[in-house]
């Protein structure tokens, strides 16, 4: 459950990170409490930093740095070590299940890319990267609407 829920809170910390759009549900971030927000901003800016770098790295054939910001997304390590119990369940009641199956999506999609990086594997590094940044698309313009309303992820 810890490991689900690290995982999970690195892609709301995405979600709060990026914008979203007209196809939005009801945003998430209201419901958070001011220290979940907190730290979900600061997983965040983690997570967009990481993107940044796997994407710089891919253009350069640095396999082994696509690798390990690929499994620092996987991991989520920050906010894995920030919670109490009490701050997992506020935030699994602040959360849908839609929000909650992208979060796991989207890890699993880091865990892949860590492997295709290990692997030197560049096509399925960009594949691979192209679907987590639909996932963070999709996530952001159904729960971070209010954050960032310019987002639409079409009708995919």
């Amino acid at each position: 459950m810890k490991a689900i829920t690290g995982k999970f809170l690195g892609a709301l910390l995405l979600s709060l990170a990026v914008s979203t759009g007209s196809m939005a549900g009801e945003p998430v971030t209201p419901k958070l409490t001011d220290k979940l927000r907190q730290l979900l901003q600061e997983e965040m800016r983690a997570v967009q930093g990481a993107m940044t770098s796997i994407h710089s790295a891919m253009v350069m054939g640095q396999h082994a740095a696509v690798a390990e910001n690929a499994q620092q997304i996987h991991d989520s390590f920050i906010l894995q070590q920030s919670l109490t119990k009490q701050d997992r369940e506020d935030l699994m009641s602040a959360v849908p299940e839609g929000f909650i199956k992208l979060d796991k999506e989207f890890h699993q999609l880091a865990a892949s890319l860590a492997e295709a990086g290990r692997n030197k594997d560049t096509q399925e590094q960009q594949d691979l990267f192209s679907t987590m940044t639909r996932n963070c698309v999709e996530c952001h313009s159904k729960y971070v609407s209010n954050r960032f309303p310019d987002v639409n992820a079409g009708n995919n």
